[in-house]
């Protein structure tokens, strides 16, 4: 196949580049008008907007004013935040319009990129959403290109945790809308939910742009984001559960099913299970709730960690996001599985719930009709953005040439050798006074490594979920 691909580029070429150089045509066209709007006033460029919409309303395309709009944003933001957009990302921005993916390089400056886009999509007045992947940098990337939105006529709101529904709906209607993808679903679940249309707040999804959108769409495709409500059941019975867990054995009275996370109890495991709780049958209909409490007991000590799933902090288990590593707050495992954690962990026991809503993120940002995203590595997934959302992928030129050495990895047999190895090049690193950022899998192995530092007396920081309210400060 590799070799069949070799001998199509060489008769046909090689078709990223045709496309980059179709790109480079439009971008070659909006700096060719680019003159015209530098001498223009700051009332004339402001106009623009007003322009714009009557142009659309006249029957135009977005694409028929997409120079134009570019030219105007590259202009403002010159005016405003004292950066003109480079011509990567002005193609960066082409490429986010036309309802694609842009690969550019960490530095590359995506958040100005998005802008162009931004801008040209809002003017239909159908909302556009921008994704980020924490609060923090929706929170950012809104105040810091508010300036530049405002000053064209255009609203920009953004979507944080704990909100109230009032400022949630006033910021789902501003034409520009920043937030994280977890808010997103969440907002759309909670509308489900809702009895009355005015009691809704996500009243439009059209047009969305997803900053790492291979985290997003890929590694957390099939994640569920789900809505719970309270069962009625005792909290008891979850302890009385628990202090058998330890006298049951793997292989012999359960097994695992690591991928899928399920436990399935044995004929040997039922009987055991049976009498040490002093009953005659655990699947009879009034006993059914113990069966179930059981097995996810049992997924609570094999396949749910303290300090790399969840914490225990303040008399509470906190989960953590296994993508960002960070503490999700007022999140609660569904299904009993809270409450076996807390069992096992001898913590108060709440309230159990059952799931009322759920979506994947797959399925919910399939629903926009115009999708597109941004991320410094999309082309290794492309073939799944491909068949999955129909977005292909464009790798976007860096602005200067590359100067950092992407290295290849590095593997070890066993993770002693690994630590030992970091602990080495951090240790060569730190006596040339050269900073060290250092990322692990988990706040277990964060820990772990620090330990190592300190014991190899190297000065640092541990930034993990633990401590996650020192992030600005490190």
């Amino acid at each position: 196949m590799a070799i069949l691909e070799k001998i199509l580029k060489k008769l046909l070429g090689d078709p990223h580049q045709k496309m980059l150089d179709d790109l480079n045509i439009v971008v070659q066209q909006v700096n060719e008008q680019e003159s015209a709007f530098t001498e223009l006033s700051d009332e004339a460029l402001q106009q623009k907007t007003d322009l714009f919409r009557e142009r659309l309303k006249a029957g135009e395309s977005l694409d028929d004013i997409m120079i134009e709009a570019f030219c105007t944003v590259r202009e403002a933001s010159q005016r405003t935040l004292n950066m003109r957009p480079f011509d990567t990302q002005v193609l960066g921005g082409i490429v986010l319009h036309r309802s694609q993916i842009s690969e550019m390089k960490t530095g590359e400056g995506k958040t100005l990129t998005c802008t162009m886009p931004a801008y040209l999509n809002a003017l239909e007045g159908k909302g556009v959403y921008i994704i980020t992947v924490n609060d923090y940098l929706a929170k950012r990337d809104c105040e810091w290109m508010s300036t530049l939105y405002s000053f064209l006529g255009l609203s920009v709101g953004v979507i944080q945790a704990g909100m109230s529904q009032e400022d949630r709906l006033a910021a789902y209607q501003c034409d520009i809308t920043y937030g994280t993808n977890n808010e997103f679903g969440f907002d759309y679940l909670r509308d489900n939910l809702c009895g009355q249309l005015d009691q809704c707040v996500q009243l439009r999804r059209h047009y969305a742009i997803i900053d790492e959108v291979d985290s997003i769409l890929i590694d957390e495709a099939r994640t569920p984001l789900i809505i719970s409500g309270p069962v009625q059941d005792s909290p008891t019975k979850y302890l009385k559960v628990n202090t058998i867990i330890p006298k049951m054995d793997i292989d012999t009275d359960y097994t695992l099913e690591e991928k899928r996370r399920h436990v399935v109890l044995t004929e040997d495991g039922i009987q055991k299970a049976e009498s040490l709780l002093g009953i005659d049958n655990i699947y009879s209909a009034q006993n059914m709730d113990l069966a179930h409490m059981l097995t996810q007991s049992i997924r609570a000590y094999q396949f749910y960690t303290k300090d790399v799933d969840y914490v225990v902090k303040d008399g509470e288990v906190i989960i953590v996001d296994e993508f960002t590593g960070r503490l999700m707050e007022g999140r609660r495992y569904s299904d009993g599985l809270h409450q076996a954690i807390e069992a096992k962990e001898k913590l108060q026991i709440k309230e159990e719930s059952q799931p009322l809503a759920s979506v994947t993120f797959q399925n919910y940002f399939r629903m926009f009709p115009k999708l597109s995203g941004m991320t410094g590595t999309a082309l290794t997934e492309a073939s799944e953005f491909e068949s999955i959302y129909s977005l292909s992928v464009v790798q976007v030129p860096t602005n200067r040439p590359m100067v950092r050495d992407d290295m290849h990895d590095q593997v070890y047999k066993t993770k002693r050798e690994k630590f030992n190895a970091i602990v080495k090049l951090i240790s060569e690193l730190h006596e040339k006074g050269q900073p060290v950022l250092a990322g692990t899998i988990s706040i277990e192995n964060s820990e772990s490594l620090s330990q190592l530092l300190t014991k190899a007396k190297i000065p640092h920081h541990v930034l993990n979920a633990k401590h996650h309210e020192n992030e600005a400060q490190i």
